[in-house]
């Protein structure tokens, strides 16, 4: 068994164990602080594919910037247990039934795959590098790229227009 199975084995578990930290916690920022975890071990499994814009944007995008939005959020909000209104238990039956029949979707779309003939390239090849990202990009995409950019900057600017007082 190799290092790289090893950091596979280990990554998977705890992105799976903090996924359930996730869900079970009570706490909800607590759960944000799991789910912050997770995303890491997702950043390690992109690092293990040899894809490290994505493992890098997941990290800035995903874990620094929603997740401290999450966390702004959950600590302006009040939440405490008087306040919290209580759920029907005809809602409580509703969810599981709507989670049950979404993993049975899933179990169902699943069967049929074929994974054993498909493997993954690992540390191998330009697959996911920055530099083929932005050949492509400002090869291939210059044009949408730089509309998307005035589009941006317009939306800022209308923001600033909106947000300003007289």
């Amino acid at each position: 068994m190799g290092i790289t199975q090893i950091l596979f084995w280990a990554l998977s578990l705890l992105a799976l164990l903090s996924a359930i930290l996730v869900v079970v916690s009570k706490n909800p920022v607590h759960s944000v602080l799991w789910l912050i975890l997770v995303f890491f071990a997702i950043s390690g499994h992109y690092i293990l594919l040899n894809a490290q814009f994505l493992a890098i944007v997941n990290l800035i995008v995903y874990a620094g910037a929603i997740m401290v939005l999450f966390l702004f959020v959950f600590m302006l909000m009040n939440l405490n247990a008087d306040t919290e209104p209580q759920k029907n238990k005809w809602l409580k039956i509703a969810g599981v039934v709507a989670g049950g029949s979404l993993l049975l979707v899933l179990v169902a779309a699943l069967k049929n795959a074929d994974m054993k003939n498909q493997l993954a390239e690992m540390n191998t090849g330009d697959i996911g590098l920055i530099k083929n990202l932005g050949i492509v990009l400002f090869r291939d995409y210059v044009v949408p790229f730089e509309i998307s950019s005035v589009l941006f900057l317009s939306a800022m600017v209308g923001v600033v227009v909106i947000g300003k007082k007289d």
